[in-house]
């Protein structure tokens, strides 16, 4: 994992409200963008739009946080902890 990566990776966490999605995603397993909306209205935190919750999962995405499958003709989307693990090893690892 180069530089830009490990940054691109803390980008994509240094916002709130991936954060609690990434969260959410850790403790439930597979959702749809439906559960995700829905688990925004419904945990005490600020209402999102839908689109501002695919962008948020647009970045997690990209940023190889989560990763997508098809479960018929929607989408699911799930927690992949490598990105972040190997970030964290490589940008403060000889620190810890």
């Amino acid at each position: 994992m180069d530089e830009d990566r490990i940054d691109f990776v803390f980008k994509a966490l240094a916002h709130p409200e991936r954060r609690r999605i990434l969260a959410f995603l850790h403790r439930q397993g597979e959702q749809s963008l439906f559960e995700i909306f829905a688990f925004s209205h419904a945990d005490g935190g600020q209402p999102l739009a839908r689109q501002t919750v695919t962008q948020h999962l647009d970045m997690l995405e990209r940023a190889g946080l989560i990763e997508i499958s098809w479960k018929g003709r929607t989408k699911a989307h799930s927690v992949n902890l490598g990105p972040l693990r190997e970030a964290i090893a490589r940008a403060v690892g000889t620190y810890l």
